[in-house]
């Protein structure tokens, strides 16, 4: 597959999602001037003999130990040595990849004082697929992503694993197997490696994809959930949401009007129907899901802003007529933005999950849904979805507790020299596991909804969502008697993870790029 070419500053999140899937990714030509002049201001500023942060002096509560000339390479070295002190399970290799070329598109602005060796060796892991193996735990999100970042740059040194097509080497055996020299480290470079939001960002990206995935199968199976409960669609009517102005709800109505249109169950309770109103996690689906997606643009706005920027400190700045070479300290290192972003997501991603359990609940009651209890042909002898909704309630209770804000929580570091920090790392990296819980849920809640709709035959719903019903088909039988229901959800999970159901069902769903 041909690389992406990234323009620092001005890359997209489509192309963010690609390097995530996995493409490689280069710098732009055009970067390359500024990252000379930022390499020769470095230069030019030790030149000078004054003490800068981070180039002639020691780091975090040791700025003011001055460092001699002869020992910058080593400082430099040292500080990647030290901060790689991650610990846990390794982050997952697209994860590593995305921070890859985040940091490449940060130093590509030229603000960083990197060698263009430094920049070539970052476009090598990426273009020839050698992942750092980064250790997931360690990260405060402020000074940086310091230990995430300090694996990555070990493995630029040739200290620590790296992974090629799936094997852990020995990072000085894979650079040698590819015909990679271990990178020299030179002032104010190792620094630069390990400063900055990407691992966090990454992480929070990722979790945006996944998120986003999410909302459009919940359109789905939410719509097949309300033809199961023969549920009305007069709450999507788009005059109810014009009204109230919010054009996430407005999308989401329309997105369910289209995936209901021309289902022969809703002509069949279009009159003489005796409810009145169906209950809120029914009537409520665009009200409560397209709140959702207006956070989850929000979150994307942020972080493409963020993934965008630089978060280096100190920055370098090349001199200009009348204007001396300066290296100022300062504060984008605080992934504040990035931890907010991700809050905002768990928030989302948690209510997604909460209402599909409540349709889930709603389906299995035969008070509310007026179908079979538990929807099994013969309740009693059968247990049917009994169990299904108890594990679609563990994981949205859950999901809940994950969903605490990490933004509010701080703790100081490096002696107090560091006070307030994000959380952002663990706060973007908890997204995983949030998304994952609600894959589960809504899987269940498709098994559930076409188990519904199993009993209105012969009567179907419309075409878009008789597709979705059609391909789960295909993998799991309608439940006539219990059976092992564990391969039965992991089916319908892969399915709604791999985004095969909001491909079958085919319509125009709305995403987090209006």
């Amino acid at each position: 597959m041909t690389d992406l070419i990234l323009t620092p500053g001005d890359v997209s999140l489509a192309a963010w999602r690609a390097i995530y899937g996995g493409l490689g990714a280069r710098l732009h030509e055009s970067a390359a001037g500024k990252i000379a002049m930022s390499a020769d201001a470095v230069a030019r500023i030790i030149a000078r003999g004054e003490p800068v942060y981070g180039i002639n002096t020691g780091f975090g509560k040791l700025a003011s130990v001055r460092i001699e000339a002869g020992d910058l390479e080593t400082l430099q070295r040292n500080i990647v040595l030290s901060h790689a002190a991650g610990v846990g399970e390794p982050a997952p290799t697209p994860v590593v990849r995305l921070m890859m070329a985040l940091k490449l598109a940060s130093l590509g602005q030229g603000a960083s004082g990197v060698k263009p060796e430094t920049i070539a060796l970052l476009e090598a892991f990426l273009t020839r697929k050698l992942t750092p193996v980064v250790p997931a735990q360690g990260s405060v999100g402020a000074s940086g992503d310091l230990a995430p970042l300090a694996h990555m740059a070990a493995a630029m040194i040739g200290v620590g694993e790296i992974e090629v097509a799936g094997v852990r080497q020995p990072a000085a055996q894979a650079l040698a197997d590819a015909g990679l020299a271990p990178l020299n480290l030179g002032p104010k470079e190792g620094l630069a490696l390990l400063n900055g939001t990407q691992f966090s960002t990454a992480y929070a990206l990722s979790g945006l994809f996944h998120a986003e995935l999410l909302y459009q199968s919940a359109l789905v199976t939410g719509a097949l959930s309300t033809e199961a409960a023969k549920g009305s669609d007069a709450p999507f009517d788009p005059r109810i949401h014009e009204l109230r102005r919010h054009q996430g709800q407005i999308e989401t109505a329309e997105a369910l009007r289209r995936l209901m249109a021309g289902s022969a169950i809703r002509a069949s309770h279009l009159t003489g129907d005796p409810r009145v109103q169906d209950p809120y996690c029914l009537r409520c689906q665009p009200q409560v899901m397209g709140a959702a997606l207006s956070v989850l643009r929000q979150a994307a706005h942020t972080l493409l802003e963020e993934a965008n920027g630089v978060s280096d400190n100190p920055l370098i700045f090349a001199g200009e007529t009348e204007r001396p070479d300066e290296a100022l300290s300062g504060g984008n290192f605080h992934a504040e933005p990035v931890a907010f972003a991700a809050d905002m997501i768990a928030l989302a991603v948690c209510e997604i999950g909460s209402i599909a359990e409540r349709r889930i609940a709603m389906l299995v009651d035969p008070a509310l849904s007026g179908l079979p209890a538990f929807l099994t042909p013969r309740p009693g002898l059968n247990s049917g979805f009994m169990i299904p909704q108890v594990t679609a309630a563990a994981l949205v209770s859950e999901n809940k507790m994950l969903a605490h804000p990490a933004s509010v929580d701080s703790i100081p570091t490096s002696a107090n020299q560091e006070d307030h920090v994000s959380m952002a790392a663990h706060g973007a990296r908890r997204l995983a596991t949030l998304t994952a819980n609600a894959e589960n849920v809504l899987a269940i809640e498709l098994l559930a909804a076409a188990q519904g709709c199993d009993f209105h035959a012969p009567l179907t719903s419309s075409a878009h969502l008789e597709a979705a019903r059609t391909l789960l088909r295909r993998h799991v039988p309608t439940l006539d008697h219990d059976r092992w229901f564990h391969p039965d959800i992991a089916a319908a999970a892969e399915l709604i993870r791999c985004g095969a159901v909001v491909e079958a069902a085919g319509a125009r769903l709305p995403g987090v790029s209006p």
